[in-house]
């Protein structure tokens, strides 16, 4: 055999198989990568819009975290005004009943001096009564009358 014969018969199968890979098997071949590069493409878009997406996400969750924290703290300074209003309120309702058994007291005391007045005046009229009665039952002499006036005087 000859070299040259087995190179061109080798040269025209090699040619061959290229015709034929070129016309049937790269085309799927190009077809399948390209398909593949763009699924990659559309992945990594979705990657991208995914990240984005949760960076929104993520400031959403802040602001509403902000807003949830802010309203607590109006809740909170709500609660101790409300707080605060209930302690005044119960202070002048404490100041308030305070005054009045202070009054009712003071009424009390000035009834019962009242009465012990009015119990002194009747232990002084009785008496009255009595060291007049005994002035008269005894005969009138200056010196006893004096005497029994100094009496009286020393009892009430």
């Amino acid at each position: 055999m000859n070299l040259n014969a087995t190179f061109l018969l080798q040269a025209f199968s090699f040619a061959l198989l290229i015709g034929f890979t070129m016309k049937f098997i790269w085309p799927p071949l190009l077809a399948a990568i390209e398909e593949r590069q763009k699924r990659i493409a559309e992945g990594l878009a979705s990657a991208e819009r995914s990240q984005r997406d949760l960076a929104q996400a993520q400031e959403k969750v802040n602001d509403v975290i902000k807003e949830a924290r802010a309203k607590a703290n109006e809740i909170i300074e709500q609660a101790h005004s409300r707080g605060n209003q209930i302690i005044d309120q119960a202070k002048l309702e404490a100041v308030a009943e305070a005054t009045r058994q202070k009054a009712a007291a003071l009424a009390d005391i000035d009834a019962a001096a009242h009465r012990a007045r009015e119990e002194l005046r009747r232990q002084v009229a009785g008496l009255a009564v009595a060291g007049a009665g005994k002035l008269i039952a005894r005969e009138i002499n200056p010196a006893t009358h004096k005497a029994l006036l100094d009496e009286l005087a020393a009892e009430i």
